[in-house]
């Protein structure tokens, strides 16, 4: 029998047998099947249509009118199964079926910390202006869209930060390096590939984190992939300002009201951990601001609605057709808020 622990850590991550089950079955249906649907997703419009929808969709999608599609760009009717990683092949392949073959479109699946030099859906972007290539998509959900319930309040939690992960980067090396013997921290990796046992620790369940005041959130290869269940929590995210961001909206988080911010060489975390423990309206404050953020990515139909206005952005100021559904929207949500979209 499963200790309730482990059960309890089983239940807070997503289902991968129904998500490959699921993914895999989309590939044996004919792409025209879908495409014959696609004026039919003008039923989400009408319901879910908003201006934090456009907000969402041109901050995803800041591609300027008549930008050039790039020479390593593939027609969708090349976008077959093969490409990896699966995940994202996957979470991307669900709503580009509903397009015709014969458009184009270039990608960047994984870890992309980079502005790409053509227009390019990516996962993952560097936080600032100058991103307006990266067309983000929300990809490796499995892994990176995990929210949870928290049944523990913020005041019956240890007054310790934790953390557990792997340690590749130096950034988190220096973390460790500085803290992993403080009497406030709880901290330390997982991989033993990669400097021996130092600062080892064994993995700890979502569960077990849940028992403390404040979870850090580092960054690795790029966005930190905790931050969403622990802004999901009643705990408390603690974490330098982010550089990259996903779908996730990293970019726009804001020390102090999000989560605490700590500074990039992490000096000042002691003096931080120290000042919310004593100012408990402040921390009940983030608590709440976090789940407000997080709450709008809850909505199914509403994230598919903009999945769909994202990636019909990029085919429109690219320069290629995709029917009339186009003229549907402009008709039917003619204003000035959304007359940048499409």
């Amino acid at each position: 029998m499963l200790k309730l622990t482990s059960l309890k850590s089983m239940m807070q991550k997503n289902n991968k047998f129904f998500y490959y089950s699921g993914n895999f079955m989309r590939q044996l249906l004919p792409r025209r099947i879908f495409q014959n649907k696609l004026k039919k997703k003008h039923k989400l419009l009408k319901k879910y249509w908003s201006d934090d929808v456009v907000k969402r969709v041109n901050y995803y999608n800041k591609l300027a009118p008549d930008s050039q599609i790039g020479k390593t760009s593939i027609h969708l009717g090349n976008f077959k199964y093969g490409i990896k990683p699966k995940t994202y092949f996957f979470d991307s392949f669900k709503y580009f079926r509903y397009f015709p073959d014969n458009l184009r479109i270039s990608f960047l699946f994984g870890d992309i910390t980079y502005t790409p030099p053509e227009p390019s859906f990516v996962k993952s972007r560097p936080v600032g202006e100058g991103n307006y290539n990266s067309v983000v998509l929300k990809l490796n959900e499995i892994r990176h869209f995990l929210f949870i319930k928290d049944s523990k309040f913020f005041d019956s939690k240890k007054n310790n930060l934790v953390w557990r992960g792997k340690v590749y980067q130096q950034k988190r090396e220096d973390f460790l390096r500085r803290y992993f013997d403080h009497p406030m921290c709880n901290v330390g990796k997982v991989n033993s590939d990669k400097g021996g046992m130092k600062w080892f620790l064994p993995r700890m369940s979502i569960h077990k984190q849940l028992e403390y005041k404040f979870i850090l959130c580092l960054e690795g290869n790029d966005v930190a992939s905790n931050l969403k269940w622990v802004m999901s929590s009643n705990s408390i995210a603690v974490m330098p300002k982010p550089r990259f961001e996903t779908w996730f909206m990293e970019g726009t988080l804001k020390g102090g009201v999000h989560y605490i911010e700590i500074r990039e060489d992490y000096s000042d975390l002691e003096e931080k951990l120290k000042y919310y423990l004593e100012n408990k309206d402040e921390t009940r404050r983030i608590i709440e601001n976090a789940h407000l953020h997080v709450e709008q990515f809850k909505n199914k139909k509403r994230e598919e609605l903009i999945s769909f206005l994202t990636i019909l952005k990029y085919f429109r100021n690219t320069g290629q057709k995709t029917g009339d559904l186009n003229s549907q929207i402009a008709n039917n949500h003619a204003s000035a808020d959304n007359s940048d979209i499409l």
